[in-house]
Formats: structure tokens, sequence, C-alpha cells
């Protein structure tokens, strides 16, 4: 299951007498035929890599059945029922009798006048932004019912829909006809990757042309974004709004600026200059006049124009808030019309369509009703049990190494090292060492193991002799503690290599305190104090130090690819530089732009796309036979063969059919810890609990054989299949921290979350780790033996749930034996976390070391890595394949859709994920059309905030309708200035005691002494803005009006201020008028309810885990004192709320994290 499925070479060939004809259907599915001679055939093939053959082998011949553009089943249906709507772009028919509009990915037309809608379009495609053409036939407008996003027109008459564009990977907005009818302007950009600007097609089709060439030698970052297109009455000039660069994070003001273009001259000029900018230009029919939209001071309104004079004033104000904080995947601001005469534009704001005179006189609400069934896909909702077992089996291995004669296995489990004999031997811990294990070598012979350890006193390499797969003594290598990573003997097994970089820096997280070298040890020392090594030579960025035939050259990876460098640390030579691999999760096979030009594909391809360079691999490892290559990018491995040359070859394996040297891809769903064997003919890697082997001649014979049998036309059902690696699961079991004991808290005010159950003065009784009785004081019984707390003037609430936590624990492949922001959030009462994409896998292991209690913290859960669109999930058996990555080898229930390719990936990846029972959230990513067709699809997760406000009650209901739980981040909210710059304004966090106890130094000093816009290392902190500036309080008043609706909102901290960030975020949300109650069950109950675990956390009631907080002050009263917590009970144990020292079933001392408090303890002389 790990080889990925084929392509095919070609969908058609036409032999004749001397010459092959070979096809390839476009996207637009026209066949596209290349002849060559028969004779040139035979060496055709011959220079074709092995994987072209496999990939050929494999797809039999067949074309089979295109997938469907939008595969989902509607299987369910809104009854939308509004006469208030978000973002309703309009427009007016010619003869001005007709209105037409969007709302929820349809299309509506109307009398002028208002009254009931029309729907023109319908189904699970999304139709956005219509506009008429001059004759008032037509319609034009954006949709995605091809499966991506394109240009469309539809016939009133005979309501035919016509495709105008075919792009695969594109965006399009804003369209418009030109007034002759003949053309039609939209802005087109890439999915992820080149910005829209202006591009003008032909109605009756082709392949349209930019109508921006960018300045030869533009600096990097000076990418323009063009929107909004508007025509003048005689077709000669377009206004258009533009801005330098894409949309950024606490924006500082001018964005956009109006422009023309006139298509006589090619001649450009900017026709604004405003400091609260200017966009979606619209032109009167008579040419007099010119609206557009800007902001004064926090508002959005819209001004006019005279063309003739140029004198401008407001004509609105305020209206609708624009978009210019975010993509603008519908533009800026809605689309308008003027009215025939030119007498009237016609706008939506305030949830409502309005008529405002030119003149100024006023404005009069044009009324509306919309009544549809609006058409969804399944629901996606599963609840996940929290087992009591004793055991679990632990979720991931890692740094899995073969010894030399393949019959041993070590890896770490639990950070720990274990050796097992391979394969179907029992797992034994090498060491009795109590620190963080990691990263086993064998040495040569197989005799003897080096691995590294780290402790809060530093890392030290150790080594032992391994006698019947058992450890005989274990020895210290090195003298002196630091930080040592990636172990390798060399190959006559007299030195063992290691990089080496001090502790310090580690330990306190004070940043880089010293060089990283490459340094070698003596491996036959018996010394028990470890001895000084020797110096190679400095790191320099390279990294994995590794051998191949040539032993006086030590091979690394880099940055610059694998490198080779001399035993003295001189010559260091080039080898290979492997790119590619990236992708925009297109669905089809070769990402093409049909409607682009050849020149015009090469001028905005983009790092994302997989005919460009793409990103450099991050691992590159020579085989010990050092003809082959093994390469990483993202989580997937490749094989490539090694030129040889004289200068460093370059290899790009986006697509390895068709790289300039033999390379193949191994994975499919990817992995972790890729190794050679010694020999050089297997590769492993281990995903999840699993130990993979890719036995490489192994894969070579099928591929010749899939061949042979191909070329000898066997029918499909008898030849080979491709070859499929071997996969043995490692079953590690490890015990939950689960107390024994009795406790009974008493005389406390309990809001429990049940409903909206408060119970004045009661009991609670914990019996292990679960809630066994609960009600008025007095009225529970109490069992015999158990502690008794008495909590009088105390509240006790459910403990809190973050549904958007990054809690940062990584620290490469070396972890913390115990990471401080699990001891921040857990004093600040965070007991359940669930972290929306981690990057890596580590939390993997964190999550199981919370479970056994070897480290202290909340519950642990989380997506894992995302799922991008540099997956490149190709069709539905694809995405299936790719997801179990997460429901059969990370186990984590959910994942993180991010954005991971247009709307037909989408529908695979929820279509898979519905039949594995995964729930999935999704990256708002700034894009309000991204957030809604999500929602129309069923993701019952959205993080981030919608960045348009107000948002009507076509959005909120159906939102609230759709059970899917929006969780808006305020601290980072989109399309504003983030509210974590007014808390840091308002508060002082750097003197908040608990965060000086559990926040590393350089964290708290970096986010808390100085806010500037930008950080040192990069990333968006901030700055200072006016209070009125902030958006917040507007999202989340959109927010409560979900929740008021029946829906679901969520508290997530986003990880920007490990603990008290989870409180800036909950009191936020209650800017939006929550009552106390209400930002309670949503930090609560339906925090839990959003991933899964409502029967089992977010509300004191008997048989849930006793997960509760103890607070001096009731938050009932005053939703500030969630913070005032005195005690934290997470899985049954009770902890100090301010230093975290267990107070029962046993008293322990709290954890420290190291080098806090930080302050200098010695003075300096003074001087006069």
């Amino acid at each position: 299951m790990h080889s990925p499925p084929a392509t095919p070479l070609f969908d058609e060939l036409r032999v004749s007498s001397d010459r092959l004809a070979v096809g390839r259907l476009n996207p637009g599915g026209c066949l596209v035929l290349r002849s060559l001679p028969l004779s040139a055939l035979a060496l055709a093939v011959s220079l074709l890599p092995a994987s072209s053959l496999v990939a050929q082998a494999a797809a039999g011949g067949a074309r089979g059945t295109p997938p469907r553009p939008l595969p989902l089943e509607a299987t369910r249906s809104y009854a939308l029922d509004t006469r208030e709507g978000t973002w309703l772009s309009v427009d007016i028919s010619p003869d001005g009798k007709q209105i037409v509009f969007d709302m929820l990915g349809d299309l509506y037309t109307m009398p002028f006048a208002g009254g009931e809608a029309t729907r023109i379009t319908n189904g699970l495609a999304f139709d956005a932004q219509p506009r008429f053409s001059p004759d008032g036939k037509s319609v034009v407008f954006i949709s995605d019912r091809q499966g991506a996003d394109n240009v469309h027109t539809i016939d009133l008459a005979t309501n035919e829909i016509k495709e105008i564009t075919r792009g695969r990977t594109n965006v399009y907005l804003s369209p418009e006809y030109s007034p002759d009818g003949q053309y039609i302007v939209a802005s087109k950009g890439s999915f992820r990757g080149a910005l829209p600007t202006l591009w003008m097609y032909h109605v009756r089709g082709g392949s349209g042309v930019s109508l921006y060439t960018a300045p030869a030698n533009a600096a990097p970052g000076t990418a323009v974004q063009q929107a909004g297109a508007s025509f003048s009455p005689d077709g000669r000039y377009l206004w258009y709004t533009q801005r330098t660069g894409a949309w950024h994070y606490n924006a500082q003001f001018p964005q956009y600026q109006v422009w023309t273009y006139d298509r006589e001259t090619g001649e450009r000029e900017i026709q604004s200059t405003r400091y609260g900018s200017a966009v979606r230009p619209t032109v009167s029919p008579d040419g007099k006049w010119m609206v557009y939209g800007s902001r004064y001071e926090n508002k959005t309104g819209l001004r006019i124009r005279d063309l003739a004079s140029g004198d401008e004033r407001w004509l609105a104000y305020p209206t609708q808030r624009d978009e210019m904080e975010t993509r603008a995947p519908l533009d800026a601001l809605p689309g308008m019309s003027f009215t025939p005469d030119s007498k009237e534009i016609v706008a939506s704001y305030g949830k409502k369509l309005w008529r405002v005179a030119v003149d100024g006189s006023g404005q009069v609400e044009i009324p509306f009703h919309v009544k549809a069934d609006v058409a969804v896909g399944p629901e996606v909702s599963f609840t996940y049990p929290i087992s009591d077992s004793a055991q679990f089996t632990v979720r991931q291995i890692r740094d899995g190494v073969m010894s030399p004669d393949g019959k041993q296995l070590a890896f770490i489990s639990l950070d720990k090292l274990y050796v097992m004999d391979w394969p179907s031997g029992t797992p034994r811990r090498v060491s009795t060492l109590n620190d963080i294990e990691a990263e086993p070598a064998w040495s040569p012979d197989g005799r003897s193991l080096a691995w590294v350890t780290w402790a809060n006193n530093g890392g030290r390499l150790y080594k032992s002799a391994m006698v019947a797969g058992r450890a005989t003594r274990v020895l210290p290598v090195s003298a002196s503690t630091g930080t040592f990573r990636q172990p390798v003997w060399s190959p006559n097994g007299a030195r063992i290599l290691v990089l080496q970089s001090g502790a310090q820096g580690r330990r306190d997280q004070t940043g880089v305190t010293g060089t990283t070298q490459l340094m070698w040890f003596a491996a036959n020392s018996t010394s028990t104090n470890g001895d000084a090594g020797t110096l190679i030579a400095r790191a320099a960025g390279r990294s994995k130090p590794h051998f191949s035939r040539d032993t006086t050259r030590i091979y690394l990876s880099s940055n610059n690819g694998l490198v080779s460098i001399r035993w003295d640390g001189t010559d260091e030579q080039r080898h290979l530089r492997v790119v590619g691999g990236g992708g925009d999760g297109a669905a089809d096979d070769d990402h093409a732009h049909t409607d682009m030009t050849v020149a015009e594909l090469e001028l905005q391809r983009t790092p994302e796309e997989p005919n460009s360079p793409g990103p450099p691999a991050q691992l590159v490892m020579i085989s010990p036979n050092g003809d082959v290559a093994l390469a990483q990018i993202n989580q997937d491995f490749y094989t490539v063969t090694i030129p040889p040359r004289g200068t460093q070859a370059t290899v790009n394996i986006a697509d390895p059919n068709t790289a300039s040297f033999p390379a193949r891809k191994l994975t499919d769903i990817g992995g972790q810890f890729p190794a050679w064997s010694s020999d050089g003919k297997r590769l492993h890697w281990s995903i999840g609990n699993a130990f993979v082997s890719f036995d490489v001649d192994s894969a070579a014979a099928r591929d010749a054989a899939i061949a042979i049998a191909r070329r000898d036309s066997v029918p499909e059902a008898s030849r080979p299949r491709p070859y499929v690696p071997l996969e043995q699961r490692i079953v590690m079991q490890g015990t939950r921290d689960i107390p024994s004991a009795t406790v009974v808290l008493r005389n406390a005010k309990l809001v429990t979350m049940k409903g909206d159950e408060v119970i004045a003065r009661g009991d609670v009784v914990v019996k292990n780790n679960r809630i066994t009785a609960i009600g008025a004081a007095g009225t529970v019984t109490v069992p015999s033996g158990a502690t008794e707390m008495d909590l009088a003037g105390a509240t006790i609430i459910p403990g809190f749930v973050d549904t958007h936590a990054h809690l940062r624990a990584e620290r490469g492949s070396i972890h913390e034996s115990q990471p401080w922001a699990y001891l921040a959030n857990l004093a600040f009462g965070v007991t359940t976390t669930r972290d929306p994409q981690t990057a890596t896998t580590d939390v993997l292991t964190y999550q199981d070391l919370v479970e056994t209690g070897q480290i202290i913290g909340p519950r642990v859960y989380s997506t894992g890595p995302g799922i991008f669109s540099t997956d490149n999930i190709r069709d539905q058996e694809h995405a299936r394949s790719l997801l179990k990555r997460y429901s059969s080898y990370y186990d984590t229930k959910t994942i993180k859709m991010y954005v991971s390719g247009v709307r037909q990936v989408r529908q695979w990846i929820i279509t898979a994920a519905r039949e594995q029972q995964l729930m999935p959230t999704t990256e708002g990513s700034l894009d309000v059309k991204l957030n809604l067709t999500e929602t129309l699809d069923g993701y019952p997760g959205l993080e981030h905030s919608i960045g348009i406000v107000p948002l009507g009650a076509d959005i909120v209901n159906f939102l609230a309708w759709s059970k899917r739980t929006y969780t808006p981040t305020l601290l980072v909210n989109y399309g504003g200035p983030w509210a974590e710059n007014y808390f840091y304004t308002k508060e002082d966090p750097w003197a908040n005691p608990k965060l000086q106890r559990f926040t590393a130094y350089e964290e708290l000093a970096l986010k808390t002494r100085r806010r500037m816009a930008s950080m040192p290392n990069g990333g968006t902190a901030g700055g200072w803005f006016r209070d009125d500036e902030y958006i917040f309080p507007q999202l989340a008043t959109d927010a409560a009006g979900v929740l008021r609706a029946g829906g679901r909102i969520g508290v997530g901290s986003h990880g920007q201020l490990q603990g008290l960030g989870y409180h800036w975020e909950l009191w936020a949300m209650a800017t939006g008028g929550l009552t106390t109650l209400e930002a309670l069950r949503v930090s609560t109950i339906i925090g839990a309810t959003a991933i899964g675990l409502q029967n089992d956390l977010g509300s004191l009631e008997v048989g849930k885990l006793a997960d509760l907080l103890v607070l001096d002050r009731d938050p009932t009263t005053d939703i500030r004192n969630t913070n005032s917590i005195r005690y934290v009970m997470k899985n049954g144990r009770l902890y100090d709320g301010n230093t975290l020292a267990e107070q029962y079933p046993t008293k322990r001392t709290g954890p420290e994290v190291p080098n806090r408090p930080i302050t200098p303890n010695t003075k300096a002389g003074t001087g006069n």
C-alpha cells in the first residue's frame, strides 16, 4: 500500500505504416497528438526510467472513466428562508427590470423593485459573482462545477451553462462583460501560487490573454493583485483595483488603489492614492460617474467621483466592511451596479440590498425573500470513547534501524531505546537510563549500539555491546554533557561520529549558545566517564553524517544537497541536489493550465506547482553502494540515481517519470525516519507504529515482470501487481496513569454544564479518574475512606477544552523530558487540547507520554501533520489511501484538511474521512468562499475566523444548522488587527507570576517586552492599533449569533501565549455578547463535542472523567474569573493551580521549567 498509483504515459495510440502518434487528453477533454517515427520507438522506450514502465504497466493501458468533477452526493438539504444576505454580489439587467445576485453558492434573479427571488442555478456547485451580458440574455459567473473555479455563462432563456475557461488549478473572480458583449474580463490566479491578475476571454472560447505583464527585473515581493474590472461605456478603458503583494496579517494601510488600463495603448494609470485605499470601481453607463469603496477610520463607505472634474464625495457611509485584509476571494467588496439611467447604484450592505441615489438624496432598501432548498453533503460526525483500560498500544516507534545482518531491530518507543529480534522477537530495553533516548546506530559488525540521550542537565552519547540481543555494558562515550544528535559508526567500527553542540541553549531555551560541530569519539574506549571527542569540522548547516563505498569521505545532507568532506573536514564536494515534489493538489495528472499559453504558464509558475523546481529535499543520503541516493521531500521518500559527473547534478523529481535521471517515489502515504540497510539493498522507514522495508531488487524485478507482461499483451487480470513493500506493526504497550483513590470535593458551587444546571452548594465524588456522584451538599454518599476537601466559597467547573491549541513541544529528533507549554496550559486550566496541524509527528509520542504520566500536561489530541496541496491527491482511491495515514497509522481520529486542493480534491477527502470515521477540520485560509464550500460538503470543523462582517442570517443559520464547529481563534483573527495585540496593550502578561514560572524566558520576553511589526526571526507580531481598529468584537458577535441559532463554536488559543492565551481568547469571544454560562459552555462541553469526546469530557456528570477546575471567584458573575484557579484536577489527580504541585492522591512538589527564574544573581561593580 506504500507504492503510488501510476500515471498513464498516454491516453491513445494511433499507428500508421511508419509512424506512431501518442495522444494525451488535456483537461478540456481534447486529444492532443504527437507523432514520431516508429524507428525512434525502441530508443524512446530504452530511455524511460524504470518507474515509468511500472506506471504504464500498472495503468494497464485502460483509460477508464474520468472522475466526476464534483463527486460528492448531496444527501442533505438545508431549507434556506431568509430576508438577509451576506456579501451579495448584485447586478442590474440592461433594461433595468431584473436584479441578479448570489447567495450560498446559488444564483437568483428577482424584479428590480424586490420581492421573491427565483433561483437560476442549484446543486453542490458554488456559483458566485453574476453579471448580466449587455443584451441581458446571459449571465457570466464563477463556478466550481467542473471541480475547480472557472468562468461560466448561463443562457437565461434555455438555462444552458457554458464553460468559458477550463483551468484545473486556478482561481477566478469578478467577471465582467465588455460593452459589446464579445469579451469577458476576469481576474485569474493559481490555486496556491500566482496572485490574481486581469485576463480577457472571448465569449466563444479560446485560452484568453493576460492584460498584465510584470515589469522587467521586477523585485521580489512586488507581484500585484488585480480585481474588480469595470469597463468605460465605450469599452476602451478598464477600471480596476490593484495592490502590490498579497494580504498581510495586522495590515497597514493603504492596501489597494484604483487604476485604469487603456485597451488601445496598453497604458496604465493610477487613479487614487487614498490612505483608506480604493476598491471595486464601478463606472456608470453614461460614463459620468465612478463609484468605489474606501475606508474612513475603521469603517468602509462608498465614494463617487465625477469623471469629468475629478471631484469626489461620500455617497454612503458606513456600508459593507471591505475584505482588504484577507485573500478577498469574492473581491474586496461585493459587486454593485448602476441603474441603466445612471441615477442610482445598487449595492449590498447591512445584510440588505440598497438603491443609492447618485445625487446624494438618499437610499432605498430593495426587499428580497429567498426561499430554497440548498444541497449539502453528508454529515460527518463521530463520537470517540476514552478508554480506562490499564494498557494501550503505543502510537509511534521512532528512529528504527536494522542491524547489519538484518536479524535485529533497534528503535525508540516512549522515548526509550529497545531492541527486538526481527521479525517476531519481544522488544527489550537496552538501558536503564531515565533520560530521553534517541537515534540508535549499529556498529558495522552488529555487536554494539550507540545512541544519544537528553535530560535537563544535558545529553550524552552512549554505547553498549550487544550479546544475543541484550546490552552487556552501557557506557558514556562523551565525557561532557551537551546536545548530541545523529550518531553513526565509521565503516571500520573504530569511531563514532556525532553532531555536538552546547546543552545550555537547548536546556534554558535561550537560543544558540555555541557552534554545532561534527565530532568523532573513539568507539573502543572502556572509560566509565567517557572521553573528549575530536573535532572534524563545524556543521555549518550540514547534518546526517553517513558513509558509502569511499570510506575516506564523510557524506552529509545539507541545504546544498548531498555533500561530502574528508576526515579532516576539508575538501567539501557537492554530489547531488534534489528538488521538486511540490504540487497544488489539482485533480488532473499533469496539472496543466489549459487556458494559459506556454509563455504565461512559465511566467506564472510558482514553487508550489509541480512543474517548477519546487522545494529542495530536506534530506539526501547516499546508499552504501554509492550509486543511488535517498531523498525526502515533505513526508515522501524517493530514490534518485547519482550521475557520475564532475559537477553537482540537480534532479527534479516533481514527476519521477520525467526526471533527468532514473528516480522513483517509494511512498504514497508518507513516512518518517528513513534509513538504508547496511548493504544498500533495502530502505527502511516507519509510520506510526509500523516498520516498513522496501527491497530495491525485488521492486526492480517486479517492474521488469510487469513490463514483459505488458509487452506480451498479457491480460490485465493476469499481470503481476506493482511491488508493495513489507510492513510490520511493532506493538508496544503503555500503562495508563490512573490514580487509585477516592476524594469528595464538598460545599462548592457547581456549574456542571449539564444543560444550564448550577448547584449552589454541592459535592462531587471522584473515584480513581471518574466522577461517581454529584449533587447538592449532603445528598451524595461519601465512600468509606475517601479523602474529603471542604471547598466552601469556591466554584467548580469542567476543565477547559482548547479546540485549536498549538503546544509546539517539538524539539527536533530529541524530545523534551517535560515541555513547558504543557505545564503552562494545565496550570491555566486547559485540561484537553486538540492541535489542528502539528507539522511533525512528535505529538504522537508526546500524547502517549502524557497518557502514561511520564509528562504532566493536558490531554493531548491532534490531527498530526496536515493534508496539504503538496500531497497531490490524484483521485478518490488516493485520498482513501492517504487518509489511512491518520485512521490506521497515527490513530488521530481527526485530520486537518489544510487547503488540500481544488473543490474536487476536497470532496474526495471528505468522502474518505467519512468512510474511515475521521472528523476533519479545516484551515480558514482567509477565504470565505472556501469556508462556505467546505460547509456545503459537510466538513465538521472550521478553524479561524470568517473574515467578512457582519454575517447575515443566510450564513449564520446555515452554519448553525450544519453543526460545523466554528473556532474563530480571535487572538489571530482575520480581517483586521489580531486580538492578541489588544490584550498585550491592556494587560501585563510579563508580570504574571504563573507565566513567569512556566514560560521559557526567551518566549515570554519576545512576546511581552516589546511589540513590533515583525519578529526578529520572521513572522508577524503585530504592533499598536487604536481600539476601534480591532474587529474581534464584531467577529465575536457573529460567532455568538451562530451559537444562539443552535450552532457550535469553539475556543482556540492558537498557542499564541501558552495558558493565559486561552483566557484571552475566551474573554475576546465574550465581547460578542455571550452570557457567562454560554461562554463557559463553549469552553467546555461544546469544545468536547467538537472533537467527539462529549461522552467522557466537558461536563460534571456521573461517569465522566474527572477533569475540573476549582476557582476562587465565580465565573458566572464575571467571565474574567475563569483565571482565578485554585486547583486543577485532570484525570483524577489534583494539582495546585499556581505551582502544579500534586495535592491528591499523592503529595508531590511542582515541576520546574529549567532556568526559571532567569534573573541575574550577580552584581557588577559601579563607577563614578
